[in-house]
């Protein structure tokens, strides 16, 4: 076949596609330039955005930079169902005390291991549990047959029973004489030796009692009776009702706890949702605060000047005193999370959560104050 040769135009002028090409190599570096101011421009908006950023974490207050809370670790309480309600401490063999109503046991948690050393089963509806630490012996409170029950701290053996007739509930030790008071029925205080095993005296309440607390100075005990709509203030030691402060709105008091340093009561609410500070002396309200939803626990961290209360509705709400009390912030937890305690000479606050549905183990989470 014969060879088809492409010969220059005359005057020098190339063919159309070959000057494309040449066109194309004379503007490639401005392309290129043009390219890299782009790319430039972009990176130096991506430095002002993050400068940006950088400048407004700074200027956040520090306790939104810093958790009041930090979670220490979970302790899972496997083959647990059900409601878990209030906790006690044994300090000198560092044991948590968890009662766990809906799964009629209570767990005795080694801290020290972070596992459940033991379990006390055959229990009703158990509610409150404490440590008397003078006789060495742990009292469940059973809603169910009103039974306030006493095992040995050392070996777990049963030690008694003392019939309440109904709804034992929460258990305070009196710090004073190491005596257990425990609030039942349809309104009464027992109060029981528990080197006896025994009741050794009834006080009466216009009410079934919830939360309360027994200051260790006096000898009162502030009762916080939400049927009745009021705080009942309780002589121990006289056995009666010394001073009753109505309290119409809000209503339904359930957790109490106390500062005696500062004469402060705080009484939760739960209609609608409330934090009450209340004058230790005359019931006056110092402050109104609201509050997270379903609270049933709460406490006084004195030495940090915080207030830890935990509810239902799956939030711990911590306030924090500057010349006033106000909100810090808040950690989530889960729903019906409600129970609680802080251990001051361990400085730690553990949180109950019952069991999930789709199957998760109920767990104690144990969290640190911070700082």
């Amino acid at each position: 076949m014969p060879q088809h040769i492409h010969l220059a135009q005359p005057g020098g002028i190339m063919p159309h596609r070959a000057m494309r090409r040449r066109h194309d190599r004379e503007r490639a570096p401005w392309r290129a330039a043009i390219v890299m101011g782009n790319r430039l421009g972009q990176s130096l908006g991506c430095l002002a955005t993050c400068l940006t950023g950088l400048i407004a974490l700074v200027s956040l207050p520090s306790h939104a930079a810093d958790p009041p809370l930090v979670l220490e670790r979970t302790i899972a309480l496997h083959d647990v169902r059900g409601r878990i309600d209030h906790m006690a401490v044994d300090l000198p063999r560092k044991r948590l005390l968890v009662a766990e109503l809906g799964n009629d046991s209570v767990d005795v948690i080694d801290l020290a291991a972070g596992v459940v050393a033991h379990r006390i089963t055959g229990l009703h509806e158990p509610q409150g549990v404490g440590y008397a630490e003078s006789a060495d012996v742990i009292l469940i409170a059973n809603a169910k047959d009103g039974s306030v029950r006493l095992f040995s701290a050392v070996d777990f053996s049963p030690a008694g029973s003392v019939a309440l007739g109904d709804d034992a509930d929460n258990v305070r030790i009196d710090s004073r004489n190491g005596r257990a008071v425990v609030g039942y029925g349809g309104g009464g205080l027992a109060v029981i030796d528990p080197h006896a095993h025994a009741k050794i005296a009834d006080i009466r309440l216009p009410a079934h009692p919830e939360g309360f607390q027994i200051d260790p100075r006096t000898g009162l005990a502030y009762v916080n009776i939400p049927d009745a709509r009021q705080v009942a203030v309780v002589d121990l030691d006289a056995r009666r009702i010394v001073a009753s402060w109505p309290m119409r709105d809000p209503s339904a008091n359930f957790p109490m706890a106390l500062d005696p340093a500062q004469s402060l009561l705080a009484s939760v609410f739960r209609s609608p949702a409330a934090l009450l500070l209340l004058d230790e002396g005359t019931g006056t309200v110092r402050q109104r605060l609201p509050v997270c939803g379903d609270a049933d626990d709460v406490f006084i961290d004195a030495p940090r000047a915080r207030i830890y209360v935990t509810c239902g509705a799956g939030e711990l709400a911590v306030f924090h005193r500057d010349s006033s009390w106000q909100p810090l912030g808040s950690v989530r937890t889960a729903s019906g999370a409600r129970t609680s305690l802080l251990v001051p000479q361990l400085d730690r606050l553990y949180v109950a959560e019952r069991a999930g549905l789709l199957g998760s183990d109920a767990a104690i989470r144990e969290y640190r104050p911070a700082p």
